[in-house]
């Protein structure tokens, strides 16, 4: 409900007609939402949300996973879609266009397409019947039948047709990526519209600013002595008046962006209407002639009389800033030039297309020559640069370990796709799994995992064709150790996001690794248990990680979680879920039995992220991941972003976020600093000390209990199981607190903090 009036909100009051179209989209969708929860048609928590729809079909999700009951491939048809179903003479209906593509001409159709790679998957229901083609083409007829058994219900709803397109640009397994296509570039630009206060100011230097040093020029020829109408006006002053007014009045007839030269108290506004009474055969009373004096005053006294030199220069300088182009401007000259390029891909030539203005587009547009692209509109060109992700990485354009998980898709598919021998079909498994992986996750409970890639009908049907041979597992391996790598250098204080586990998932699945990577589970819903998957996790940690500081600093006993003690174990293995659960409660302070808050429930998930490390031991361990700055480096820049999240708990109103982010760096230095040399912990501990005296005082409080609970527990010290405080102040930070509040959301002056 809560959702819905946001986006009614702003569908009712928002400035921009686009925002308050995509909200009255959104507000339809949360309706959906709704009716479907109330009428039973919509299961919150399940595969399969949606009544009728099997766990394949792509879903319409909103925010917080809640499916609005609509598939995704359903609606009105496409532009290709109708395209199609003109050319073949058929109604515009999706079950006409499944029956044709069955018929000798649709899979010739498809065959053709299947060769050339020209097409385009945006949703991965429109690789089905390409999938159908491939296995008619092959003669596996049986199978090809089997899968449109499945598809064939849903043949008048859902798309299965694919979009063509000019040219082949999926399936590279070169490594070269791209965050944005040209054609999201080219529609970003077009979307700049002109600033208003840009125009206006514009407007306002070049018109009327010039117009008020005429209006100023004709009053002070009636100044003597100082003096305004020292004397009666002369009849060619007059004239002269009634000219300027009338080219007023064509100036504001054209030039409507500044609306300064109509407020009264303007000076020129003062000197035009003077003016204007003049002109009618009127004189002025003594009040208008002080204002009228005033203003002549004010004018010369501020800018000179026009003419000077030094009111030529100034003037001079306002029409340099007012021939300086436009944002707008230039954008709609950077996406004339990208106009040629392949509207699904990026470039490798990206800041070719943001240099200075030629004289040949000075000729086109009237733009200055010389003049620069403006930095905003340079960096949204540079986002469809196509390369490799460490030049991406190094170039700012993937900022954020999450916009990494955007990019993985295409690398990922690569790799996967490439156990597939027959090129056309690799092809199109790639792009399958590229537009798989824009599935958003729907809310799931009772530890139900999201829909994977190879559960798809027309994956399963050519399953058989996959064959997974030594290169492809190394070139899996490969890329499984390349992204885990550029992940962890490239943010080393940030946890690594679920759409990122699940590629790392994906790849160490092909190549043959079987690993437990744990997601990032969301404390408003969890259930008070884990899968299987987490205790597996916390015994790869601890092969890597016990007797070191992290263990230490966390009071883990890691030889219980490896199954030292076989009395206690359940299994084969020691550890079991159930036992995984009760330790994480444990270890959270919280009672099992009961209800979880979120707080507590949130509490209980940071525990199980500390004893596997969410996936911090898989890289280091069974990947084998070696940062190539070395885990040194790493520490010191994962504590550069506690001290940065430290910075912004001081008078934030909802710190809590900030805390939990800050307690997840930490963590992340910690694990670094468990792998580094003895040596470089010593220095790393001295260093911290160099770091935290440059942050602002209440950020250096807040840090001095964290920095005095490494040092205890790095000179032998045990926290205990609450983390402190000890008698030196030293405390263990973690980013919940299940029983109240926060002691980083107290006020610095009111924290008895002994530093060490």
């Amino acid at each position: 409900m809560g959702e819905l009036a946001r986006a009614f909100t702003t569908a009712l009051t928002h400035h921009d007609r686009q925002v308050r179209a995509g909200a009255e989209e959104r507000v339809e969708r949360w309706r959906k939402v709704l009716a479907g929860m109330a009428d039973g048609t919509l299961t919150v928590g399940s595969r399969t949300p949606v009544a009728g729809l099997p766990a394949w079909v792509t879903p319409q999700v909103v925010r917080g996973g809640f499916a609005t009951g609509t598939p995704a491939a359903s609606g009105p048809l496409l532009a290709h879609e109708a395209a199609a179903a003109h050319r073949a003479g058929l109604p515009a209906e999706r079950r006409a266009l499944f029956a044709h593509a069955l018929t000798t001409t649709g899979l010739a159709e498809l065959t053709d397409l299947l060769e050339s790679g020209g097409y385009a998957v945006e949703l991965p229901e429109e690789a089905a019947l390409l999938t159908v083609a491939w296995l008619a083409d092959r003669g596996e007829t049986a199978t090809a039948l089997e899968l449109l058994d499945v598809l064939a219900p849903f043949a008048d709803r859902l798309r299965f047709l694919p979009q063509p397109v000019p040219s082949a640009t999926s399936g590279s397994d070169s490594g070269i990526v791209f965050r944005w296509t040209i054609a999201e570039v080219r529609r970003r630009l077009h979307q700049r519209r002109p600033h208003a206060g840009i125009a206006a100011m514009n407007e306002a230097l070049t018109v009327w600013n010039p117009f008020a040093d005429e209006l100023l020029e004709h009053w002070l020829k009636t100044v003597r002595n100082g003096r305004v109408l020292a004397r009666a006006p002369k009849p060619e002053w007059r004239q002269r008046a009634a000219a300027l007014l009338g080219r007023y009045r064509a100036l504001a007839a054209e030039h409507t962006c500044c609306g300064k030269h109509r407020r009264p108290k303007e000076n020129s506004f003062i000197l035009r209407t003077a003016l204007e009474d003049l002109v009618a055969g009127g004189d002025l009373d003594a009040r208008r002639r002080g204002l009228v004096q005033h203003a002549v005053d004010a004018m010369v006294r501020r800018r000179g009389v026009p003419g000077t030199p030094e009111h030529a220069a100034l003037r001079a300088r306002q029409a340099a800033d007012a021939a300086r182009p436009t944002h707008h401007a230039m954008a709609q000259l950077v996406a004339e030039r990208l106009a040629d390029l392949p509207p699904d891909t990026g470039t490798p030539q990206a800041r070719t297309f943001t240099v200075a203005v030629t004289p040949a587009e000075y000729e086109a547009t009237g733009l200055p020559v010389g003049a620069d692209v403006p930095e905003p509109i340079a960096r949204l060109v540079h986002r469809a640069l196509a390369a490799d992700v460490p030049t991406l990485i190094a170039a700012g354009v993937v900022p954020s370990a999450e916009v990494l998980a955007t990019l993985t898709p295409q690398l990922v598919a690569a790799a996967s796709a490439a156990a597939y021998s027959d090129a056309g079909l690799r092809r199109l498994m790639t792009a399958s799994y590229g537009a798989f992986s824009n599935r958003r996750s729907v809310l799931l409970v009772d530890l139900q995992h999201q829909v994977r890639f190879e559960e798809l009908p027309w994956v399963r049907a050519v399953e058989q064709h996959r064959q997974s041979t030594d290169p492809v597992r190394a070139t899996a391996a490969r890329t499984l150790a390349d992204l885990g790598e550029l992940a962890l250098q490239g943010w080393p204080g940030t946890v690594l996001p679920n759409p990122l586990v699940s590629r790392l998932t994906t790849l160490a699945r092909t190549a043959g690794l079987t690993l437990p990577w744990t997601e990032e589970l969301a404390a408003d819903i969890f259930m008070g248990t884990f899968t299987a998957k987490f205790p597996a996790a916390a015994r790869v940690a601890a092969e890597l990680l016990d007797q070191t500081l992290y263990a230490a600093y966390y009071g883990i006993d890691y030889a219980r979680i490896a199954g030292a003690d076989a009395s206690a174990s359940r299994d084969r293995h020691g550890f079991d879920a159930v036992q995984f659960a009760a330790l994480c409660h444990e270890r959270a302070g919280v009672d099992a039995t009961t209800w979880l808050s979120v707080a507590q429930a949130g509490a209980v998930i940071e525990q199980a992220q500390i004893l596997t490390t969410h996936n911090l031991a898989l890289l280091a361990g069974p990947v084998r991941v070696s940062p190539q700055p070395g885990w040194a480096a790493l520490v010191r820049s994962a504590f550069a972003t506690t001290c940065r999240l430290a910075a912004r708990i001081h008078g934030n109103p909802h710190p809590l976020r900030t805390i939990k982010d800050m307690a997840y760096s930490w963590r992340q230095a910690l694990f670094h600093l468990s792998m580094a040399t003895p040596d470089e912990q010593r220095t790393a501990l001295a260093q911290f000390d160099d770091d935290a005296a440059r942050c602002p005082d209440h950020a250096r409080t807040r840090l001095a209990p964290v920095l005095a609970g490494l040092r205890f527990v790095h000179a032998g010290g045990d926290l205990g199981p609450d983390g402190g405080p000890t008698n030196s102040g030293a405390r263990r930070l973690l980013g919940w607190a299940p029983a109240g509040r926060h002691w980083l959301q107290a006020e610095p002056a009111s924290q008895a903090v002994i530093h060490g």
